[in-house]
């Protein structure tokens, strides 16, 4: 599922990406973006690694020892940098946000947006309304939309569009309950007019 970015994250991944940029251009943030990935997911896949990483019982010194037997020549010697920084100070558990951050910020390099498509069907979406879609975030943005597509069953039909942290919301669920508001607020106007018709005749 899609994952807003705090600030931390975004903190660490410009760091990231400057040091990685400085050592050899975009190729290499795209590189080291590819290795913090692959620890993502191997987190994601094995518990204990997960729990290794976020356990605030393991200490800092005894995780970092730890960290440099596990990924020690298997990883570039700037992402365990980075992780050790991390790990000091006790940030890992934001690892895959500042991983997604990353991949944000290089896709924007690239001239490229991701935006995160819901609707009730998720990766059976009509491949003509992705086309529009993509050709509306180009002609507002002017960059090339990276589209993910989301099952949302909650919708009933239409389309959300998550773009950075706006949420452009079509889906007619939200159009229902706005008309239900919308509604009711009438019909609450409607009486409060008229209580206001019926005092001032009380008082004339």
């Amino acid at each position: 599922m899609p994952q807003r970015h705090d600030e931390i994250a975004e903190v660490y991944a410009r760091s990231l990406y400057d040091l990685a940029h400085a050592a050899g251009g975009l190729d290499k943030v795209s590189e080291v973006h590819d290795e913090l990935q692959q620890i993502v997911e191997m987190g994601r896949s094995n518990d204990n690694l997960h729990e290794f990483f976020g356990s605030p019982i393991i200490g800092k010194t005894s995780r970092q020892e730890a960290m440099k037997k596990i990924f020690d020549g298997r990883i570039s010697d700037l992402v365990l940098r980075f992780l050790l920084v991390t790990n000091d100070k006790g940030r890992l558990g934001h690892l895959e946000h500042i991983a997604g951050a990353l991949d944000s910020m290089i896709q924007d390099a690239h001239g490229r947006i991701e935006v995160d498509v819901f609707t009730v069907g998720g990766d059976g979406a009509d491949s003509a309304l992705l086309e529009t879609v993509a050709s509306r975030v180009k002609a507002s943005t002017g960059k090339d939309a990276v589209l993910h597509q989301y099952a949302d069953p909650s919708m009933i039909g239409g389309i959300k569009l998550l773009i950075g942290d706006k949420l452009y919301d079509g889906s007619v669920a939200t159009r229902l309950r706005r008309l239900k508001e919308e509604v009711l607020g009438r019909g609450a106007a409607g009486v409060r007019a008229e209580s206001a018709r019926f005092l001032d005749n009380s008082n004339s």
